[in-house]
């Protein structure tokens, strides 16, 4: 899909506790997802594929950012420990709470992803190195996931441009 329009910059809390500024992933490719951490089941196979993409990318220019959908329960705290269970690099990986109107704005408007309290997509969403959306897959479909790489791999050979475009988003890839 050709590049969407820049994301609106964001502030959230990171599993750290410290204040996460979106302006940080400028230069990074990035993957953006929504979760809950006790989810019973989806959500923990979600973060395995991010998990598992992650991997099968090392490249540092690429970053995940997944964000809760249920911050009463996710803390920064209740987040570092399941981020734990990943193994997750928080220089690569970032965990992301903060206030549920905050987060459903993300979510809604700049992922352009559904988010209530507990109930989210299961798609991940790729920004390019200007902070463009450039498509988003399913995370829990094996064939979907291997699309969702190769967009990956596709936008980083991609070189950064000198000026962010500000095209309108035409819409996502089915996937």
């Amino acid at each position: 899909m050709p590049p969407g329009k820049v994301a609106a910059s964001f502030t959230l809390t990171e599993r750290s506790g410290k204040p996460f500024d979106s302006a940080s992933l400028r230069g990074k490719v990035w993957l953006a997802s929504v979760f809950f951490a006790n989810c019973p089941g989806p959500c923990f196979r979600e973060n395995q594929a991010v998990a598992d993409i992650l991997r099968n990318i090392p490249d540092p220019d690429f970053m995940a950012v997944s964000v809760t959908c249920d911050p009463e329960n996710d803390t920064p705290e209740s987040l570092r420990r399941y981020a734990d269970r990943f193994e997750a690099d928080p220089a690569r990986w970032k965990f992301l709470t903060g206030d549920m109107a905050t987060i459903k704005e993300i979510a809604n408007g700049t992922f352009l992803l559904p988010a209530e309290v507990g109930v989210h997509s299961e798609r991940g969403v790729v920004f390019d190195r200007e902070g463009r959306l450039r498509g988003s897959y399913h995370l829990l479909q094996p064939d979907r996931v291997q699309l969702l790489e190769k967009l990956i791999r596709d936008v980083l050979a991609e070189p950064a441009a000198s000026t962010p475009s500000n095209t309108p988003n035409k819409g996502t890839p089915a996937g």
